[in-house]
């Protein structure tokens, strides 16, 4: 790993039990969704968050960490005394109030620029211990090189599965049916404990098809991901899919493998 330039805490004293969080600079409200959920279970966990402070989900995982108490480490493509985006100058301010960290391998006044972004990756995915998650990607995003350098440096990627119709779901998508990252609906996924069981909404009515028959099956029985969609047919992506919306609805949890009926 390279030296690097930091304000706040020093980056390596932090990142002991760190998973780094990519995405989509055009977040969805389904992704700021999937980022508020994982970001609660991390911080509940003493995970420390790692990002690339720019637009969507990266701005994104910082606030959220630092809303929920928990410590976070920006990783700039610039120089520290250049905060970029401009508008998250507040957010600077916090993350270093939180007990988190600003780092870049850069000179404090280097300025921005795009071939910059990709060697930043390599940091994110490098000070990470627990390895890479993403949350909405393009077919051609930029989080989908930080998960290939992951890999190439012995780290987990793992993907939350997004609707087939969306545009920014197509990487991970990919990711999770090429087999190049594992899927997480939950940060119980990753930290192989068991998730915490959120209450039945008082009502069941609003489900689609799709959820309504994954409701009723597994009413029968816990199943796995496999055996969902033996039962009921139908693209093992969306049905991931589902499930992973069906989570953030509070419907369902997931332990071992297998899918159950919240309680």
């Amino acid at each position: 790993m390279k030296t690097l330039h930091f304000r706040g805490v020093d980056p390596y004293k932090i990142n002991k039990k760190s998973i780094a969080i990519v995405g989509s600079r055009r977040m969805t409200r389904y992704g700021r969704d999937v980022v508020d959920r994982f970001v609660s279970e991390f911080v509940a966990n003493g995970v420390t968050t790692i990002s690339g402070f720019m637009y969507g989900v990266d701005t994104e995982v910082h606030q959220k960490t630092v809303d929920y108490g928990g410590k976070t480490i920006a990783v700039f493509g610039c120089g520290l005394n250049v905060i970029y985006p401009s508008e998250n100058k507040k957010l600077y301010d916090q993350i270093i109030e939180g007990g988190g960290s600003i780092v870049s391998e850069y000179e404090d006044d280097a300025k921005p620029h795009l071939w910059k972004f990709p060697q930043r990756n390599k940091i994110v995915a490098g000070l990470s211990s627990l390895g890479v998650l993403v949350i909405e990607a393009g077919e051609k995003s930029g989080s989908l090189i930080t998960a290939g350098l992951a890999k190439k440096i012995g780290k987990k990627v793992y993907a939350v599965p997004g609707a087939i119709t969306s545009s920014v779901s197509v990487g991970c998508n990919n990711l999770i049916k090429s087999k190049n990252a594992f899927m997480a609906t939950s940060a119980a996924d990753i930290l192989k404990i068991k998730p915490t069981v959120r209450s039945l909404p008082s009502t069941v009515h609003d489900l689609n098809d799709i959820e309504n028959r994954i409701y009723k099956i597994l009413q029968l029985e816990p199943m796995n991901l496999d055996e969902i969609a033996l039962k009921i047919g139908g693209d093992i992506v969306e049905i991931g899919s589902t499930l992973s919306i069906m989570s953030l609805k509070n419907l369902i949890t997931e332990s071992g493998g297998k899918y159950y009926l919240s309680e």
